[in-house]
Protein backbone atom coordinates (compact mmCIF):
# COMPACT_ATOMS: atom_id res chain seq x y z
CA UNK A 1 0.00 0.00 0.00
CA UNK A 2 2.88 2.56 0.54
CA UNK A 3 4.65 1.37 -2.27
CA UNK A 4 1.96 1.91 -4.37
CA UNK A 5 1.20 5.09 -3.01
CA UNK A 6 4.46 6.60 -3.11
CA UNK A 7 4.86 10.28 -4.45
CA UNK A 8 7.51 9.55 -6.45
CA UNK A 9 5.95 6.36 -8.10
CA UNK A 10 3.14 8.70 -9.08
CA UNK A 11 4.70 11.67 -10.76
CA UNK A 12 6.85 8.85 -12.38
CA UNK A 13 3.18 7.03 -13.74
CA UNK A 14 1.49 10.37 -14.39
CA UNK A 15 4.08 11.61 -16.62
CA UNK A 16 4.94 8.72 -18.45
CA UNK A 17 1.83 7.89 -19.74
CA UNK A 18 1.88 8.29 -23.62
CA UNK A 19 -0.93 10.44 -25.62
CA UNK A 20 -0.74 7.35 -28.05
CA UNK A 21 -1.94 4.85 -25.47
CA UNK A 22 -5.01 7.30 -24.58
CA UNK A 23 -5.88 8.07 -28.24
CA UNK A 24 -7.23 4.64 -29.04
CA UNK A 25 -9.77 4.65 -25.77
CA UNK A 26 -10.89 7.91 -26.87
CA UNK A 27 -14.16 8.68 -28.40
CA UNK A 28 -13.58 9.73 -32.00
CA UNK A 29 -13.72 13.61 -32.25
CA UNK A 30 -12.76 16.41 -35.24
CA UNK A 31 -8.36 17.35 -33.71
CA UNK A 32 -7.93 20.98 -32.45
CA UNK A 33 -5.36 22.45 -35.18
CA UNK A 34 -2.00 22.76 -33.80
CA UNK A 35 -1.12 26.58 -33.47
CA UNK A 36 1.74 25.68 -36.91
CA UNK A 37 -1.76 24.69 -38.44
CA UNK A 38 -4.41 26.91 -37.18
CA UNK A 39 -3.36 29.94 -39.63
CA UNK A 40 -3.91 27.79 -42.67
CA UNK A 41 -6.49 24.95 -41.96
CA UNK A 42 -8.73 26.35 -39.21
CA UNK A 43 -8.91 29.52 -40.07
CA UNK A 44 -8.74 29.59 -43.77
CA UNK A 45 -7.31 32.33 -46.44
CA UNK A 46 -9.35 35.24 -45.09
CA UNK A 47 -7.48 34.98 -41.84
CA UNK A 48 -4.11 35.64 -43.39
CA UNK A 49 -5.02 38.61 -45.73
CA UNK A 50 -5.79 40.04 -42.07
CA UNK A 51 -2.78 39.23 -40.59
CA UNK A 52 -1.28 40.24 -43.29
CA UNK A 53 -1.16 44.09 -43.23
CA UNK A 54 -0.68 44.11 -39.84
CA UNK A 55 2.75 42.30 -40.26
CA UNK A 56 3.37 45.17 -42.95
CA UNK A 57 2.39 48.09 -40.87
CA UNK A 58 4.39 46.57 -38.00
CA UNK A 59 7.44 45.96 -40.02
CA UNK A 60 7.06 49.65 -41.87
CA UNK A 61 6.39 51.23 -38.23
CA UNK A 62 9.52 49.37 -36.36
CA UNK A 63 6.92 48.16 -33.49
CA UNK A 64 3.92 46.07 -33.50
CA UNK A 65 0.53 47.53 -34.67
CA UNK A 66 -0.51 46.31 -31.03
CA UNK A 67 0.12 47.46 -27.68
CA UNK A 68 0.73 45.63 -24.25
CA UNK A 69 -3.32 46.03 -23.70
CA UNK A 70 -4.33 44.73 -27.23
CA UNK A 71 -5.02 48.03 -28.76
CA UNK A 72 -3.92 49.48 -31.99
CA UNK A 73 -1.60 51.94 -32.34
CA UNK A 74 -0.42 54.31 -35.49
CA UNK A 75 3.36 54.85 -35.86
CA UNK A 76 4.58 57.73 -34.97
CA UNK A 77 6.77 58.52 -37.57
CA UNK A 78 4.10 57.97 -40.33
CA UNK A 79 1.35 59.75 -38.62
CA UNK A 80 3.66 62.76 -37.83
CA UNK A 81 5.18 62.63 -41.73
CA UNK A 82 1.20 62.65 -42.82
CA UNK A 83 0.20 65.53 -40.41
CA UNK A 84 3.32 67.50 -41.56
CA UNK A 85 2.62 66.97 -45.47
CA UNK A 86 -1.21 68.05 -44.75
CA UNK A 87 -0.01 71.53 -43.40
CA UNK A 88 2.42 72.15 -46.04
CA UNK A 89 -0.11 71.23 -48.51
CA UNK A 90 -2.66 73.50 -46.90
CA UNK A 91 -0.18 76.11 -46.78
CA UNK A 92 1.31 76.18 -50.60
CA UNK A 93 -2.89 76.16 -51.81
CA UNK A 94 -4.07 78.66 -49.66
CA UNK A 95 -0.62 80.84 -49.50
CA UNK A 96 -1.92 84.24 -50.20
CA UNK A 97 -4.85 84.65 -47.60
CA UNK A 98 -2.46 83.19 -45.23
CA UNK A 99 -0.05 85.62 -45.87
CA UNK A 100 -2.57 88.77 -45.55
CA UNK A 101 -3.70 87.86 -42.39
CA UNK A 102 -0.60 87.29 -41.09
CA UNK A 103 0.22 90.26 -41.91
CA UNK A 104 -3.03 91.62 -40.24
CA UNK A 105 -2.46 90.38 -36.89
CA UNK A 106 1.24 91.48 -36.67
CA UNK A 107 -0.07 94.67 -37.59
CA UNK A 108 -2.53 94.56 -34.53
CA UNK A 109 -0.01 92.81 -32.55
CA UNK A 110 2.84 95.62 -33.03
CA UNK A 111 2.19 98.19 -35.10
CA UNK A 112 6.09 99.14 -34.52
CA UNK A 113 7.94 97.65 -37.42
CA UNK A 114 4.48 98.68 -39.90
CA UNK A 115 4.54 101.99 -39.16
CA UNK A 116 8.59 102.35 -39.82
CA UNK A 117 8.22 100.30 -43.58
CA UNK A 118 5.70 103.50 -43.96
CA UNK A 119 8.13 105.99 -43.31
CA UNK A 120 10.66 104.90 -45.74
CA UNK A 121 7.89 103.96 -48.20
CA UNK A 122 7.95 100.15 -48.06
CA UNK A 123 4.62 99.69 -49.91
CA UNK A 124 6.30 101.90 -52.90
CA UNK A 125 8.74 99.53 -53.42
CA UNK A 126 6.61 96.62 -52.87
CA UNK A 127 4.19 97.88 -55.67
CA UNK A 128 7.49 98.27 -57.97
CA UNK A 129 8.40 94.66 -57.42
CA UNK A 130 5.29 93.29 -58.23
CA UNK A 131 4.95 95.14 -61.39
CA UNK A 132 8.50 94.35 -62.27
CA UNK A 133 7.80 90.61 -61.88
CA UNK A 134 4.19 91.59 -63.92
CA UNK A 135 6.59 92.26 -66.42
CA UNK A 136 8.93 89.94 -66.43
CA UNK A 137 6.11 86.90 -66.10
CA UNK A 138 4.34 88.82 -69.27
CA UNK A 139 4.73 87.41 -72.33
CA UNK A 140 4.17 88.58 -75.80
CA UNK A 141 1.26 86.29 -77.05
CA UNK A 142 -0.89 87.65 -73.71
CA UNK A 143 -0.09 90.99 -75.18
CA UNK A 144 -2.00 89.62 -78.01
CA UNK A 145 -4.78 88.07 -76.57
CA UNK A 146 -5.37 91.46 -74.50
CA UNK A 147 -5.48 93.29 -77.80
CA UNK A 148 -8.23 90.35 -79.20
CA UNK A 149 -10.38 90.68 -75.72
CA UNK A 150 -10.63 94.54 -76.17
CA UNK A 151 -14.73 94.41 -75.87
CA UNK A 152 -13.97 92.84 -72.04
CA UNK A 153 -11.38 95.10 -71.55
CA UNK A 154 -13.84 97.72 -72.21
CA UNK A 155 -16.52 96.51 -70.37
CA UNK A 156 -14.17 96.13 -67.56
CA UNK A 157 -13.26 99.95 -67.72
CA UNK A 158 -16.90 100.88 -67.62
CA UNK A 159 -17.71 98.15 -65.10
CA UNK A 160 -14.94 100.23 -62.54
CA UNK A 161 -15.67 103.95 -63.54
CA UNK A 162 -19.12 104.16 -64.22
CA UNK A 163 -21.18 101.19 -63.07
CA UNK A 164 -19.63 100.60 -59.96
CA UNK A 165 -19.77 104.57 -58.53
CA UNK A 166 -23.32 104.73 -59.05
CA UNK A 167 -23.63 102.24 -55.79
CA UNK A 168 -22.29 104.96 -53.71
CA UNK A 169 -25.48 106.86 -53.84
CA UNK A 170 -27.47 103.58 -52.61
CA UNK A 171 -24.67 103.19 -49.44
CA UNK A 172 -25.32 107.12 -48.89
CA UNK A 173 -29.08 106.56 -47.82
CA UNK A 174 -27.44 103.96 -45.05
CA UNK A 175 -28.17 105.85 -41.80
CA UNK A 176 -25.32 105.24 -39.39
CA UNK A 177 -23.55 106.75 -36.66
CA UNK A 178 -20.82 107.72 -37.04
CA UNK A 179 -21.70 109.12 -40.42
CA UNK A 180 -18.21 109.08 -41.75
CA UNK A 181 -17.95 105.21 -41.82
CA UNK A 182 -20.72 105.29 -44.53
CA UNK A 183 -19.69 108.20 -46.23
CA UNK A 184 -15.98 106.67 -46.82
CA UNK A 185 -17.14 103.56 -48.16
CA UNK A 186 -19.56 105.39 -50.17
CA UNK A 187 -16.04 107.41 -51.64
CA UNK A 188 -14.54 103.60 -52.03
CA UNK A 189 -17.44 103.19 -54.74
CA UNK A 190 -16.02 105.84 -56.95
CA UNK A 191 -12.53 104.97 -57.24
CA UNK A 192 -10.76 103.04 -59.93
CA UNK A 193 -9.58 99.57 -59.31
CA UNK A 194 -6.33 98.59 -57.00
CA UNK A 195 -2.72 99.42 -58.33
CA UNK A 196 -1.51 95.57 -57.87
CA UNK A 197 -3.45 93.44 -56.06
CA UNK A 198 -5.77 92.71 -59.11
CA UNK A 199 -2.92 91.89 -61.38
CA UNK A 200 -1.57 89.60 -59.23
CA UNK A 201 -4.53 87.85 -58.13
CA UNK A 202 -4.99 87.72 -62.26
CA UNK A 203 -1.74 86.28 -62.52
CA UNK A 204 -2.09 83.78 -59.68
CA UNK A 205 -5.19 81.83 -61.10
CA UNK A 206 -3.92 81.85 -64.80
CA UNK A 207 -5.31 85.25 -66.09
CA UNK A 208 -4.73 86.90 -68.92
CA UNK A 209 -2.27 89.08 -67.17
CA UNK A 210 -1.88 91.68 -70.11
CA UNK A 211 -5.79 92.61 -69.87
CA UNK A 212 -5.68 92.71 -66.01
CA UNK A 213 -2.51 95.21 -66.70
CA UNK A 214 -4.13 97.77 -69.10
CA UNK A 215 -7.56 97.66 -67.26
CA UNK A 216 -5.48 98.59 -64.21
CA UNK A 217 -3.50 101.57 -66.05
CA UNK A 218 -6.04 103.42 -68.02
CA UNK A 219 -8.64 102.97 -65.14
CA UNK A 220 -6.35 104.49 -62.66
CA UNK A 221 -5.44 107.31 -65.47
CA UNK A 222 -8.61 107.88 -66.30
CA UNK A 223 -9.71 108.05 -62.90
CA UNK A 224 -7.79 111.18 -62.06
CA UNK A 225 -10.77 112.84 -64.18
CA UNK A 226 -13.47 110.62 -63.70
CA UNK A 227 -13.30 110.31 -59.43
CA UNK A 228 -13.53 113.49 -59.04
CA UNK A 229 -17.31 114.47 -61.26
CA UNK A 230 -18.48 111.02 -59.72
CA UNK A 231 -17.48 112.16 -56.10
CA UNK A 232 -19.40 115.19 -56.65
CA UNK A 233 -22.39 113.72 -58.14
CA UNK A 234 -23.16 110.79 -55.56
CA UNK A 235 -21.50 112.02 -52.52
CA UNK A 236 -22.24 115.80 -52.29
CA UNK A 237 -22.48 118.52 -54.70
CA UNK A 238 -20.10 121.57 -53.66
CA UNK A 239 -17.88 119.96 -51.69
CA UNK A 240 -14.92 121.21 -53.87
CA UNK A 241 -13.64 117.85 -54.36
CA UNK A 242 -10.14 118.33 -56.46
CA UNK A 243 -7.43 115.58 -56.88
CA UNK A 244 -3.96 116.13 -56.99
CA UNK A 245 -3.64 114.90 -60.75
CA UNK A 246 0.22 115.59 -61.49
CA UNK A 247 0.86 114.09 -58.24
CA UNK A 248 -1.44 111.04 -58.84
CA UNK A 249 0.22 110.76 -62.34
CA UNK A 250 3.68 110.34 -61.81
CA UNK A 251 2.89 108.03 -58.99
CA UNK A 252 0.93 106.23 -62.01
CA UNK A 253 4.29 106.16 -64.12
CA UNK A 254 6.96 105.04 -61.54
CA UNK A 255 4.97 102.45 -60.02
CA UNK A 256 3.18 101.40 -63.03
CA UNK A 257 4.73 101.81 -66.12
CA UNK A 258 7.81 102.01 -65.41
CA UNK A 259 8.21 98.66 -63.56
CA UNK A 260 6.55 96.54 -66.31
CA UNK A 261 8.40 98.06 -68.83
CA UNK A 262 11.43 97.07 -67.39
CA UNK A 263 10.47 93.72 -66.62
CA UNK A 264 9.05 93.46 -70.45
CA UNK A 265 12.42 94.65 -71.85
CA UNK A 266 14.51 92.50 -69.62
CA UNK A 267 12.72 89.30 -70.75
CA UNK A 268 12.80 90.16 -74.41
CA UNK A 269 16.45 90.74 -74.05
CA UNK A 270 17.90 88.05 -72.40
CA UNK A 271 17.06 84.55 -73.07
CA UNK A 272 18.21 83.21 -69.76
CA UNK A 273 15.98 85.24 -67.66
CA UNK A 274 12.73 84.66 -69.44
CA UNK A 275 13.78 81.00 -69.15
CA UNK A 276 14.75 81.73 -65.56
CA UNK A 277 10.93 83.20 -64.64
CA UNK A 278 9.25 80.68 -66.66
CA UNK A 279 11.33 77.68 -64.66
CA UNK A 280 10.31 79.29 -61.49
CA UNK A 281 7.02 80.55 -61.79
CA UNK A 282 5.79 79.00 -58.34
CA UNK A 283 8.71 81.26 -56.87
CA UNK A 284 7.78 84.26 -58.23
CA UNK A 285 3.85 83.73 -57.36
CA UNK A 286 4.88 83.58 -54.31
CA UNK A 287 7.33 86.67 -54.21
CA UNK A 288 4.31 88.53 -55.58
CA UNK A 289 1.68 87.48 -52.45
CA UNK A 290 4.42 88.16 -50.07
CA UNK A 291 5.07 92.02 -51.58
CA UNK A 292 0.53 92.15 -51.98
CA UNK A 293 1.10 91.17 -48.44
CA UNK A 294 2.88 94.22 -47.32
CA UNK A 295 0.52 96.44 -48.03
CA UNK A 296 -2.68 95.59 -45.17
CA UNK A 297 0.27 95.17 -43.05
CA UNK A 298 0.99 98.72 -43.37
CA UNK A 299 -2.33 100.07 -43.70
CA UNK A 300 -3.39 98.00 -40.49
CA UNK A 301 -0.03 99.23 -38.79
CA UNK A 302 -0.90 102.80 -39.50
CA UNK A 303 -4.43 102.34 -38.39
CA UNK A 304 -4.16 100.35 -35.40
CA UNK A 305 -5.07 103.29 -32.81
CA UNK A 306 -7.97 104.71 -34.76
CA UNK A 307 -9.36 101.19 -35.11
CA UNK A 308 -8.91 99.86 -31.59
CA UNK A 309 -10.56 103.72 -30.38
CA UNK A 310 -13.63 102.51 -32.50
CA UNK A 311 -16.79 100.61 -30.89
CA UNK A 312 -16.26 96.97 -32.01
CA UNK A 313 -19.95 97.22 -32.53
CA UNK A 314 -19.99 100.09 -35.06
CA UNK A 315 -16.52 98.75 -36.52
CA UNK A 316 -18.09 95.35 -37.64
CA UNK A 317 -21.26 96.47 -38.70
CA UNK A 318 -18.85 98.82 -40.90
CA UNK A 319 -16.79 95.90 -42.41
CA UNK A 320 -20.11 93.73 -43.35
CA UNK A 321 -20.95 96.80 -45.27
CA UNK A 322 -17.97 96.52 -46.67
CA UNK A 323 -18.06 93.02 -47.54
CA UNK A 324 -21.74 93.02 -48.68
CA UNK A 325 -20.71 95.43 -51.25
CA UNK A 326 -17.68 93.57 -52.54
CA UNK A 327 -19.75 90.81 -52.86
CA UNK A 328 -22.11 92.97 -54.69
CA UNK A 329 -19.18 94.15 -57.25
CA UNK A 330 -18.27 90.63 -57.77
CA UNK A 331 -22.06 89.47 -58.71
CA UNK A 332 -23.11 91.79 -60.71
CA UNK A 333 -19.48 91.69 -63.10
CA UNK A 334 -20.07 88.25 -63.12
CA UNK A 335 -23.51 87.74 -64.11
CA UNK A 336 -23.03 90.81 -66.31
CA UNK A 337 -20.23 88.91 -68.67
CA UNK A 338 -22.55 86.20 -68.26
CA UNK A 339 -25.40 88.04 -69.90
CA UNK A 340 -22.72 89.24 -72.48
CA UNK A 341 -21.49 85.93 -73.69
CA UNK A 342 -25.31 84.99 -74.64
CA UNK A 343 -25.66 87.56 -76.56
CA UNK A 344 -22.55 86.88 -78.36
CA UNK A 345 -23.78 83.75 -80.90
CA UNK A 346 -20.57 83.00 -83.38
CA UNK A 347 -18.00 80.98 -81.88
CA UNK A 348 -16.68 81.02 -78.39
CA UNK A 349 -17.04 84.72 -77.35
CA UNK A 350 -14.47 86.79 -75.45
CA UNK A 351 -16.74 87.43 -72.07
CA UNK A 352 -17.26 83.57 -71.96
CA UNK A 353 -13.44 82.34 -71.77
CA UNK A 354 -11.80 81.99 -68.62
CA UNK A 355 -8.66 83.77 -68.95
CA UNK A 356 -10.49 87.15 -69.39
CA UNK A 357 -13.73 86.76 -67.56
CA UNK A 358 -11.07 85.85 -64.34
CA UNK A 359 -9.52 88.45 -65.06
CA UNK A 360 -12.13 91.31 -65.49
CA UNK A 361 -14.04 90.06 -62.31
CA UNK A 362 -10.90 90.30 -60.08
CA UNK A 363 -9.98 94.13 -61.78
CA UNK A 364 -13.54 95.44 -62.10
CA UNK A 365 -14.39 94.19 -58.42
CA UNK A 366 -11.49 96.08 -56.78
CA UNK A 367 -11.40 99.58 -55.23
CA UNK A 368 -8.16 101.14 -54.79
CA UNK A 369 -7.12 102.33 -51.42
CA UNK A 370 -4.47 105.36 -52.41
CA UNK A 371 -6.09 107.00 -54.60
CA UNK A 372 -9.18 107.38 -52.05
CA UNK A 373 -6.59 108.55 -49.21
CA UNK A 374 -5.42 110.95 -51.34
CA UNK A 375 -8.52 112.49 -51.90
CA UNK A 376 -9.63 112.61 -48.17
CA UNK A 377 -6.13 114.59 -47.42
CA UNK A 378 -7.58 116.95 -50.26
CA UNK A 379 -10.87 117.45 -48.67
CA UNK A 380 -9.49 118.40 -45.94
CA UNK A 381 -12.45 117.30 -43.20
CA UNK A 382 -15.13 118.75 -45.81
CA UNK A 383 -17.04 115.60 -45.78
CA UNK A 384 -16.04 114.46 -41.78
CA UNK A 385 -13.17 113.36 -39.65
CA UNK A 386 -10.30 112.46 -42.09
CA UNK A 387 -9.42 109.48 -40.15
CA UNK A 388 -12.88 107.86 -39.59
CA UNK A 389 -13.55 108.03 -43.58
CA UNK A 390 -10.54 106.04 -44.58
CA UNK A 391 -10.96 103.42 -41.26
CA UNK A 392 -13.93 101.54 -43.10
CA UNK A 393 -12.44 101.53 -46.22
CA UNK A 394 -9.03 99.80 -45.00
CA UNK A 395 -10.97 97.00 -43.86
CA UNK A 396 -12.69 96.63 -46.94
CA UNK A 397 -9.72 97.11 -48.96
CA UNK A 398 -8.15 93.96 -46.74
CA UNK A 399 -11.51 92.25 -47.69
CA UNK A 400 -11.46 92.19 -50.78
CA UNK A 401 -8.07 90.74 -51.04
CA UNK A 402 -8.67 87.83 -48.89
CA UNK A 403 -12.07 87.28 -50.08
CA UNK A 404 -10.61 87.47 -53.98
CA UNK A 405 -7.77 85.31 -52.73
CA UNK A 406 -10.03 82.42 -51.81
CA UNK A 407 -11.87 82.78 -54.97
CA UNK A 408 -9.04 82.45 -57.11
CA UNK A 409 -7.45 79.46 -55.09
CA UNK A 410 -11.15 77.59 -55.09
CA UNK A 411 -10.77 78.23 -58.97
CA UNK A 412 -6.86 76.60 -59.30
CA UNK A 413 -8.44 73.93 -57.49
CA UNK A 414 -11.48 73.28 -59.86
CA UNK A 415 -8.91 73.83 -62.82
CA UNK A 416 -6.94 70.92 -61.42
CA UNK A 417 -9.42 68.50 -60.60
CA UNK A 418 -10.56 69.51 -63.99
CA UNK A 419 -7.14 68.89 -65.70
CA UNK A 420 -7.25 65.11 -63.38
CA UNK A 421 -10.39 63.99 -65.02
CA UNK A 422 -9.17 64.25 -68.47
Amino acid sequence: MVTTHHLCLLRSTVLSVPVRLRAPRAPPHPRLPTASASASSYHGPTHLRRLRPLRAAAAAGGASPDGADGAKRPAPAAASSSLGAALVGFARSNFLPLALIAGIALALMDPTFGCLAHKYSLSKYSTFGIFLISGLTLRTKELGAALEAWPAGLFGLASILLFTPFLAQFIMQIKFFPHEFITGLAMFCCMPTTLSSGVTLTQLVGGNTALALAMTAISNLLGIMIVPLSLAKYIGVGAGVSLPTEKLFKSLVTTLLIPIILGKVARETSKGIAGFVDGNKQGFSVTSAILLSLVPWIQVSRSRSLLLSVQPKAFAVAVTVGVLLHFALLAFNAAALHILSRLEQRGVSVFARNEYARAVILVASQKTLPVLVAVVEQLGGALGESGLLVIPCVAAHINQIIIDSIIVNWWRQRDQQFANAK
